[in-house]
Parts: C-alpha cells; sequence; structure tokens
C-alpha cells in the first residue's frame, strides 16, 4: 500500500451534545449515501480501487464536514 492511498482521513462527525443519541444513525446514513454514490461511480467509470478509495474519503468528508457546519449552531451555547 503507498503512502499517499494511506493519507485518505476521515473526518469525524462533530454535532452538538443537542443531538446525543443521533449521531450513530447519521453516521449509518451518511455511510450508505457514501457507499452507493461510489459503487456507482465504480462500475460506471471503472476508477481503479485508489481512484474508489478516494472518492470515498471526498464523499465522506464533504458531507460530514456539511452536516457539522450545520449542527454546530444549533447548540445551545451558540443561542
Amino acid at each position: 500500500m503507498s503512502a499517499r492511498e494511506q493519507d485518505a482521513s476521515f473526518v469525524a462527525l462533530e454535532l452538538p451534545a443537542e443531538f446525543e443519541g443521533l449521531d450513530g444513525l447519521i453516521q449509518a446514513d451518511l455511510q450508505a449515501v457514501v457507499a452507493m454514490l461510489a459503487q456507482r461511480a465504480h462500475e460506471r467509470l471503472f476508477l481503479s480501487r485508489r481512484e474508489f478509495r478516494e472518492l470515498q474519503a471526498k464523499l465522506w468528508n464533504g458531507l460530514a464536514d456539511a452536516v457539522n457546519h450545520a449542527a454546530a449552531p444549533l447548540s445551545v451555547q451558540n443561542r
């Protein structure tokens, strides 16, 4: 495995405490969305293994960042 493949890190979901108990559900949903999109791209675009993994990381990071960003102001501390 090359060093470049190992660099594909995934952003963590960081939801405010008000969403306690939903993080697992949201994570499972995001994983399903990422898996479906990446698999379809892999099948139709004939992605290499490296491209497939990079796409998964890019999709996950974009979605997780969007959820984190949207949920952050919904904390009692920010009101």
